[in-house]
């Protein structure tokens, strides 16, 4: 399993809002629930999955912003795969704040 963070930036639009664009991402992203686990956040969101079924998502969401007029698009993305052991967003927030509270 891998988290991606994703962060995609609709450039050239008519309104600097972009909640519409993450409103029609969410939607896109749960086609997509037998496959990933998603956390919507304030500044992107993030992504758990197998790496490819990441990356096939990735793609997805990524055209949404064109679908909705947008000219250009730029989408940032991190991804933490670890192999070492298994991975999710849970266990991660939930290590860190176990040690906040010593």
């Amino acid at each position: 399993m891998a988290i991606a963070d994703i962060t995609i930036i609709p450039i050239g639009t008519q309104n600097p809002s972009v909640s519409d664009f993450v409103v029609e991402i969410h939607k896109k992203l749960e086609k997509f629930k037998d496959k990933i686990k998603v956390q919507l956040t304030p500044m992107s969101t993030l992504i758990e999955g197998d790496l490819d079924d990441l990356f096939e998502v990735i793609k997805a969401i990524h055209e949404i912003p064109f679908s909705k007029g947008a000219q250009r698009v730029a989408t940032n993305i991190r991804i933490d795969d670890r192999r070492d052991k298994p991975l999710n967003m849970e266990e991660k927030v939930n290590k860190v704040q176990s040690k906040m509270h010593k």
